[in-house]
């Protein structure tokens, strides 16, 4: 089955097939740095991360920009407020600078801790003001945009398909400036804007043809994804709720430009809800990675994450938590259990698991499918386990198929180098365990040898006795 995924900008799933034979070209919208990340962050960048890892397992060579803006983000997410840095400087009493840097770092550790893997590049905005400069004049020159007062808009009625990603219209008074007041400098209340005039007092600025200023939020991605990936390239990906405006303007911006189409895929991820009820700031659930992080293993939440899929809602709750921690602990176990136990009788044929988990990753990335393949592996093979063991090539490729699937494709084996060293040595330490436990047997010391048995039971991990020695598992 070849890959297909589903096109935000045609609403249809696609067989894919990239530009460039072999090689995959992908930009990802990435975080405004003003704060801690969030849930909503996780869903979006752990999606991302694993439709990469598959592109990777499928042969493809991934080249992954995912930028991060640090400036030109406005409290309305339109024309209007004041930029999100900046106002965080201002809470935090310190340099708009300082608040970009310290929550980027605060969000790869976030990331980090996930498991995803970092992009091939990761771009700033104002690490490339004069691209978008550049890119501001081509659109005056070709007639999409317009300069007044200092600041520079868009006119969107230069641009034939806007609305055409979104499929909304001006007439649908869903436009931009629909939430705000309109400035009266516009010629049309949907403009928006490419460049702004900076206040005397506004730290973030740089010179340019018009004035003192600040480029506008949606410029950024134009600017960047064509300068790493070309005028066209395979994906973009991002939040649903970006598709409009911010992806809405950067088709008209890009393709006002280049004259040349600008995404051949579109994809987006759905929300996370709080016990139903959409999370965001404003609402005051929103929920830090941070803090989940005190409460459930940042692989408890990846799995958690991969458990839906990518464009369906997650409803976030303590209790959905639970049942993905007891899941994941149950394919861990059995997981651990092919290391510990000697080989036996049995044998196992992967190639329908295989398949169906290729068909399921296939089907635009339906990772809730994929995870339930390995449930169904999982079952047959503690099944084969407790009859007999499966014989030392079956152990192998078993192995083998968890590593390929589970760990290098979900990432939901070992999410950190940290968390990867500490559960390979975990089987060698234990086996440790059982060897000196089996000494104190031998020498008939009973009383070390039950202590040892329930001290592991009170962190956990379960001994069984048995005719060919003594076991462990995860409970």
């Amino acid at each position: 089955m070849p890959l297909n995924v589903y096109n935000t900008l045609t609403r249809t799933k696609e067989v894919f097939n990239p530009l460039k034979p072999g090689e995959v070209s992908m930009y990802v919208c990435g975080p405004t740095v003003y704060g801690h990340s969030h849930l909503g962050h996780a869903k979006s960048y752990v999606s991302f991360d694993v439709i990469v890892r598959w592109l990777k397992d499928l042969g493809y060579r991934v080249k992954y920009v995912q930028n991060i803006t640090d400036v030109g983000h406005l409290t309305d997410d339109a024309d209007e407020g004041e930029d999100k840095i900046a106002r965080q400087a201002k809470k935090e009493r310190t340099d708009p600078m300082e608040i970009a840097q310290f929550y980027t770092r605060s969000f790869y550790e976030d990331m980090d801790a996930l498991g995803n893997l970092r992009p091939n590049i990761a771009p700033t905005a104002t690490g490339h003001i004069p691209e978008q400069i550049f890119l501001i004049e081509k659109l005056i020159q070709n007639g999409h945009a317009y300069e007044v007062n200092g600041n520079v808009y868009f006119q969107v009625t230069s641009f034939k398909d806007y609305g055409k990603l979104s499929g909304r219209t001006d007439q649908d008074e869903l436009e931009a400036g629909a939430r705000v007041n309109v400035r009266s400098e516009k010629r049309h209340p949907a403009d928006f804007a490419l460049w702004k005039k900076a206040e005397p007092n506004h730290l973030m600025k740089w010179p340019s043809p018009w004035s003192i200023g600040y480029p506008g939020w949606h410029i950024e991605c134009s600017a960047m994804s064509m300068k790493y990936l070309g005028e066209t390239f395979d994906i973009h990906g991002g939040g649903l709720e970006n598709q409009f405006p911010h992806h809405e303007c950067e088709i008209a911006q890009s393709e006002g430009a280049t004259q040349k189409p600008f995404v051949r895929y579109w994809l987006h991820n759905n929300m996370v809800t709080v016990d139903g009820q959409k999370m965001g700031k404003s609402l005051g659930n929103s929920i830090l990675l941070k803090d989940i992080f005190q409460k459930f293993d940042p692989v408890v939440i990846r799995f958690f994450i991969l458990q839906s899929h990518y464009r369906s809602t997650l409803d976030f709750s303590d209790s959905a938590l639970d049942a993905a921690k007891s899941g994941l602990s149950k394919l861990q176990q059995t997981i651990d259990r092919l290391k510990q136990v000697p080989a036996g009788n049995n044998a196992i044929d992967l190639a329908e698991y295989e398949m169906r988990f290729s068909e399921a990753m296939n089907d635009d990335f339906n990772s809730p499918i994929a995870i339930a393949v390995l449930f169904d592996l999982s079952r047959e093979l503690n099944s084969l386990l407790d009859k007999g063991g499966l014989k030392e090539s079956s152990l192998s490729t078993v192995q083998g198929f968890f590593e390929r699937y589970a760990k290098n494709v979900l990432g939901i084996v070992a999410t950190s180098a940290q968390n990867s060293a500490s559960k390979d040595v975990l089987p060698d330490v234990m086996q440790l365990v059982l060897d000196l436990r089996k000494e104190a047997r031998q020498s008939k010391n009973f009383a070390l040898s039950d202590q040892i048995r329930d001290r592991l039971s009170e962190i956990g991990i379960q001994v069984k006795d048995g005719k060919d020695g003594s076991t462990w598992k995860m409970i």
